[in-house]
């Protein structure tokens, strides 16, 4: 008798998925950490420059994108396997972390303030991460199918943007605030929430023309589009 393999499936799912949750992971370790750009300007009152964001807004937009991927070729299921997924490996990775955290160090390793201070997130932060992946994720798969059902395979653009400007929104606000209310106050949460939300919607603009590419390689390569 010989050995037996299951047969790799045709199309490229499991590479959008994989890709997926390696940008969120990646993003939500970034996220840890706030960061500033220019001097201290104000305008009637309200803080307009620095710019405040944080580590993830690098890559976080990026899942994005794969999500407009996951939900215009897979459709609602398919995006939602995916985000259930996503779920799933980061509060793995928040248990290892915590875990690896709390564990003895080792006596010649004097590291562990350092590995506390990245890696050892606090509760709220974990929180905020999973709630405004969820509701963002699942609103931006929401609002790109039910544009498609309205489009068929017309206006690309105004799915991806619309639905980029709905999830995008509550992750943002969900996030900052859950995480940062009362650490950053005033204008200065404002500019946090409103300086995210806005590049995270241009990433999607300046991106779209290799999002149309994209799309149109996975769906060229999945054998069931229909």
């Amino acid at each position: 008798m010989t050995a037996q393999f299951a047969s790799r499936p045709r199309g490229v799912y499991d590479i959008v998925v994989a890709l997926f949750c390696a940008l969120l992971l990646i993003s939500n370790v970034a996220a840890v950490k706030l960061i500033q750009f220019g001097p201290n300007v104000e305008m009637f009152g309200f803080p307009v420059l620095p710019i405040i964001t944080d580590g993830g807004a690098f890559l976080f937009p990026l899942t994005y994108i794969l999500g407009d991927v996951l939900a215009e070729v897979y459709g609602m299921k398919g995006a939602k396997r995916a985000i259930f997924i996503g779920f799933a490996v980061s509060i793995l990775a928040s248990l290892t972390f915590l875990v690896v955290g709390a564990a003895p160090p080792a006596a010649d390793w004097g590291n562990q303030d350092a590995f506390d201070a990245v890696l050892g997130f606090v509760p709220r932060i974990v929180l905020a991460s999973v709630l405004g992946y969820l509701a963002g994720q699942f609103l931006n798969a929401w609002a790109l199918v039910k544009l498609k059902q309205r489009t068929k395979e017309g206006s690309l653009w105004a799915r991806l943007l619309g639905s980029t400007v709905v999830g995008e929104a509550a992750d943002t606000i969900i996030f900052c605030t859950v995480a940062f209310a009362g650490i950053i106050t005033g204008g200065t949460l404002i500019n946090y929430i409103l300086v995210g939300y806005v590049y995270k919607v241009l990433i999607e603009v300046i991106f779209m023309p290799v999002t149309y590419q994209v799309f149109e390689v996975v769906k060229r390569t999945e054998p069931s589009y229909s």
